[in-house]
């Protein structure tokens, strides 16, 4: 069929519904054994304008047709996989026009409905595999109760006794971190056999981490995975948006697809639609590995700083105290 046939369809339903037009364009177009790029753009053209106003059947309709063509204009199954998944659940199990990319995108925007249809594809990637797996299971991280993590917490050694009275700058955050890195790894004899960061690369705990949507978790396994404290990982994803991130695990040299499904858990907001996705993808490859080694290197050097400051005031105290007796000294030697 050429592009004239579906240039007629449009002439003989002029007068008709939009949503007659809308399923005979479609239904001619999958009719084709091989379409050219051209006829492509042409049912795109013709059925992206009609979309809002056609019926939900007719979506069903389109959706159930368009899953079973091999050549399926991008841009219209991408719209239809925004559907609720019982309009769109054979064009999300079967639809090779849907990269996985865009897999992640629609199960980061739909959740677990689309994950469950997504799930059903033939050869699907294992990383997305494991990210709906880890949906289907939102308490994978946080194993134990409450009360057992306390009782597996690290007790305070008796010598420490002593600073209670005076707690040091940053103690605080520090055994909230150490609290929660008892939450994700056994400790001692105690060993959980169900826990699933025992032995697995600094990736994993990512991804677990970002997936639980507690902020704390995963700010304790991004320091862990970059070597800098707990204030500076909170620092990286406290700002509003992904750029410190991005920084982040370019520097860890995760692969594109990684990286995205950490940043969309991680800022959920900040990918609304398939150009915000694009814009991700360019950053991350034109950001040059060195670079985001440099950055994490600034953070290191502030983490070092941070902690000499944290011990600066007793050093100031001391020379403080110094200068105070050697002035009561000089003004005793005066007086006599």
């Amino acid at each position: 069929m050429s592009s004239s046939d579906f240039r007629q369809i449009a002439i003989r339903t002029e007068a008709r519904k939009a949503e007659r037009l809308f399923r005979a364009a479609v239904s001619a177009f999958c009719s084709l054994t091989r379409p050219s790029r051209r006829e492509i753009a042409q049912l795109e053209d013709l059925t992206l304008p009609l979309f809002d106003e056609v019926s939900v059947e007719s979506r069903r309709y389109v959706a159930a047709a368009l899953s079973e063509c091999d050549y399926a204009p991008t841009a219209l199954v991408r719209r239809l996989a925004e559907e609720p998944v019982e309009i769109v659940a054979p064009l999300l199990a079967r639809s090779n026009a849907l990269s996985d990319i865009d897999l992640i995108a629609l199960i980061g925007r739909h959740g677990l409905p689309h994950a469950r249809a997504i799930a059903r594809r033939k050869d699907l990637n294992p990383t997305i595999a494991d990210l709906i797996r880890a949906l289907e299971r939102p308490t994978l991280v946080k194993t134990r109760p409450p009360e057992t993590v306390t009782k597996l917490t690290p007790k305070p050694e008796p010598v420490a006794k002593a600073d209670t009275d005076r707690p040091a700058s940053g103690e605080a955050a520090e055994n909230a971190r150490r609290r929660l890195r008892s939450m994700m790894r056994p400790t001692g004899d105690a060993a959980d056999v169900n826990n699933t960061f025992l032995g697995q690369p600094a990736y994993v705990k990512l991804r677990e981490t970002a997936l639980t949507g507690n902020a704390a978790f995963f700010q304790t396994a991004l320091a862990d995975a970059l070597g800098i404290d707990f204030a500076t990982a909170r620092s990286v994803t406290g700002q509003s948006g992904y750029g410190a991130l991005l920084a982040a695990l370019r520097a860890l040299d995760l692969s594109e697809d990684r990286a995205f499904l950490i940043a969309v858990a991680v800022y959920p907001g900040e990918f609304p639609h398939p150009q915000a996705i694009r814009l991700f993808l360019d950053r991350y490859r034109l950001l040059h590995r060195e670079a985001a080694l440099d950055k994490v290197r600034a953070w290191k050097a502030e983490t070092l700083s941070r902690a000499i400051r944290d011990n600066a005031p007793d050093a100031v105290n001391i020379e403080s105290r110094e200068a105070s007796n050697s002035d009561e000294a000089t003004s005793s030697l005066k007086a006599s």
